[in-house]
């Protein structure tokens, strides 16, 4: 059956038709929404690896820090420190409640232990050292030369960040006092951090203590 010329001409323009406008918005609407939902498990992605390097970055920063103290607070000498070329004070430990440390909270000390093979270096195998609290930043200090001469300038290293707060506590073989004014050594040292991310941080370190003086404070 053959068609006629107006119903062949139908045929053709029917079939070249495209699409219609709700059917371009349909897939207009359907694109949009993939895509948003494609951005926002890439956003989700790329800032949970943000925030996993920064966390490990974060614990990096504290584990390193403390491998330090413990090194540092394990191996504290009975030797007094002398600050900028005066006389040695009658104390191993210096605090927050020495003029040297004023308005600071900070601790300071000589530590042995200093790697100097065989003493090639110009200085000793001993430090001194000083850990203090600064724009809510946790530094640490040391010398080249274990007395230090007047105008020397101590070497500073950046420990710990976001800290808000610094303190210490002495064991003295009974209890723990948080001020330290003997001329002897506590047991243990006890360091806390207050940190924004974290909150309380406490850290306890055993030191080479004056036993006989402890057993002396014991029996009497």
């Amino acid at each position: 059956m053959k068609l006629g010329t107006s119903q062949a001409n139908y045929a053709v323009n029917y079939n070249q038709q495209g699409f219609t406008l709700l059917e371009v918005l349909i897939a207009i609407a359907i694109f949009s929404v993939v895509s948003l939902a494609s951005f926002t498990i890439f956003d989700t992605v790329l800032r949970g690896d943000e925030n996993s390097k920064m966390r490990s970055e974060r614990q990096n920063e504290l584990q390193r820090a403390f491998l330090l103290m413990e090194r540092d607070f394990t191996q504290i000498a009975k030797r007094n420190i002398r600050i900028n070329g005066e006389a040695a004070a009658n104390r191993f430990l210096h605090t927050s409640d020495d003029s040297f440390l004023a308005d600071e909270q900070a601790i300071a000390f000589v530590r042995n232990g200093w790697t100097n093979p065989g003493l090639l270096l110009p200085r000793s195998d001993m430090q001194s050292v000083a850990y203090r609290l600064v724009d809510e930043t946790l530094e640490r200090l040391h010398y080249n030369f274990v007395d230090a001469v007047v105008g020397q300038e101590p070497k500073v290293r950046p420990l710990i960040t976001q800290v808000t707060r610094l303190s210490f506590e002495f064991y003295d073989g009974q209890k723990w006092q948080k001020q330290w004014s003997a001329n002897t050594l506590p047991q243990a040292i006890a360091i806390e951090i207050d940190t924004r991310d974290y909150g309380l941080i406490r850290r306890q370190f055993l030191v080479a203590g004056d036993l006989a003086a402890d057993d002396k404070s014991k029996t009497s």
